[in-house]
């Protein structure tokens, strides 16, 4: 499985209902102990102050989720709540434009907004004007909505806005020395609170928190840092992985009988070729010599070491006679001793390995005399003693049973450079995360306990994306990421512009310090 997202198989394996990790849940609702004095204290200013309120903390801290649990909260009889959101429309006009709307006011003017609050405050409702993704609010959205939240003696909307804590200086900026905005820092769970929200999580699913062990719930606190975004991250990796581990873990004893297959074959292959060879040697040292059979000249060839066996007409088997010892090539030769070859690898002249032409007619008439040309009879009789002594250097050479020993030897060297090249490539990640200014971002865009797939990630991808190893539950657990951002806000812009099969993913910004931590952790 190469896509980490929530998909089919996910599903499936743990039988949810749907992914409980996902940013948005219909229906979900987590409120912990420590969030409820956070809404009362919203609620409390909303009626008694007159500034205009901000809420702020990282990604994932769970400001929407404190928006939505205070427009639920709200008398809805008393109170008209307006929710806008900040992103694609940072500028006042934009903002303006969604809070005339949704009040029916026809012009987007501070004047006329004011003018129509003042009108539903006199048939005794209130408007709380609540904005998501503050923080990328421009300056004049920021000025317009200081100026509703001021109001009039008539009456005012309560402003509250709920961003990253970049939005405190641009507010402080605007405000100068006057006090026009009180900020609520949200703060992460407690690790008992991490263990009630991933229950509730994953309850609504369909399962329980039995999924997840105590040592499991304890790591994702930890990686997380207690912000429920990255816990939603942190615990879907984690359920993952663990769904990964079990596939193979089913998987590896079918791989475990393909190999001793192929081997059983390649051995088959060679006790075939022993035992065909085996019955080819006796064969050519029990074979008849016919001494008044048909013969021609012959000459033993240099390319290569055929058996010195020709075929008669008989059908029958006949050693060719020879002079000298039988020929030789390559290695073979040099094991045999008392032959020697020139530069081209062709026999040197005058060597015991030059080869002999063998002649078993009688020569023509008019030989001169002393030369052997009516003797024809005893050509035979060294024949036995040749082919019978010399018959096993010749077909030696040709048994091809020790040419299939490399085989099993070149499978396995190809086995070992991947292991070295894995240990390079995460060494290499390891030294690159350590030399990035630990203010940086990274993009983290999905974990994985094989390397094999991390390097195959970051091979198709390519570009910025990099790998390092951290231990969970200790087990090794490879995190790609993407890039290397100065701001959050750039890691957030990189998001947006990731290809969609690596968004589905959900990526999220970290820290170059919390890289470089987890990588001394598992040092």
């Amino acid at each position: 499985m190469t896509s980490l997202h929530a998909d089919e198989a996910f599903l499936g394996h743990y039988q949810l209902s749907h992914d409980p990790f996902a940013p948005r849940v219909p229906g979900f609702k987590f409120f912990p102990a420590q969030r409820k004095p956070v809404l009362g204290q919203l609620h409390h200013l909303a009626r008694y102050s007159q500034l205009l309120l901000v809420v702020t903390g990282p990604l994932g801290s769970g400001k929407t989720l404190l928006r939505q649990a205070l427009v639920a909260s709200t008398n809805k009889q008393s109170v008209q709540s307006v929710v806008v959101s900040a992103r694609g429309a940072g500028d006042a006009a934009g903002v303006l434009r969604q809070v005339a709307q949704a009040l029916d006011v026809s012009t987007a003017e501070p004047s006329a907004i004011l003018k129509q609050v003042v009108q539903l405050g006199l048939t005794g409702q209130e408007v709380y004007l609540l904005v998501d993704d503050a923080e990328q609010l421009d300056e004049s959205a920021l000025e317009a909505l200081l100026a509703l939240a001021a109001g009039t003696p008539e009456g005012r909307p309560h402003v509250f806005l709920f961003g990253e804590s970049s939005l405190i200086a641009d507010l402080e900026q605007i405000s100068g020395d006057q006090e026009l905005f009180h900020v609520i820092e949200l703060q992460p769970y407690e690790e008992e609170e991490t263990r009630e929200y991933l229950a509730q999580r994953l309850e609504g699913a369909g399962q329980g928190i039995e999924l997840f062990s105590a040592a499991q719930i304890s790591d994702i606190h930890e990686s997380s840092d207690g912000w429920p975004g990255t816990i939603n991250q942190v615990a879907r990796d984690a359920m993952i992985e663990a769904m990964i581990a079990s596939r193979s873990a089913v998987k590896r004893p079918k791989m475990g009988f393909t190999m001793p297959k192929k081997h059983v074959l390649a051995i088959s292959a060679v006790v075939v070729v022993a035992v065909a060879a085996a019955w080819l040697i006796p064969g050519r040292s029990k074979a008849p010599t016919t001494a008044g059979a048909p013969t021609e000249q012959a000459q033993l060839p240099l390319g290569k070491p055929t058996p010195n066996v020709e075929f008669a007409n008989s059908g029958q088997p006949t050693n060719l006679p020879m002079v000298g010892q039988p020929v030789m090539r390559g290695p073979l030769a040099e094991e045999a001793g008392g032959i020697s070859e020139g530069d081209d690898g062709v026999p040197v002249e005058g060597s015991s390995a030059t080869p002999p032409t063998v002649t078993t007619t009688a020569p023509p008439a008019g030989v001169p005399a002393g030369q052997p040309a009516a003797k024809p009879t005893p050509a035979p009789v060294p024949v036995p003693t040749v082919a019978t002594a010399k018959p096993a250097p010749v077909t030696k050479p040709v048994t091809p049973a020790p040419a299939a020993k490399p085989a099993p030897a070149v499978v396995a060297k190809p086995a070992e450079k991947p292991a070295a090249t894995v240990a390079k490539a995460g060494a290499a990640g390891s030294s690159w995360y350590s030399s990035q200014p630990t203010g940086n971002f990274v993009v983290q865009i999905l974990g994985t306990s094989s390397e094999a797939n991390a390097q195959a990630f970051v091979k198709e991808q390519g570009g910025e994306y990099r790998y390092f190893k951290k231990v969970l539950n200790g087990k090794p657990l490879y995190v790609i990421t993407y890039g290397s951002f100065p701001s959050r806000a750039a890691a957030d812009s990189a998001i947006k512009a990731l290809p969609a099969k690596v968004q589905a993913g959900k990526p999220w910004p970290r820290t170059v310090a919390s890289v470089q931590q987890e990588l001394a952790t598992t040092r």
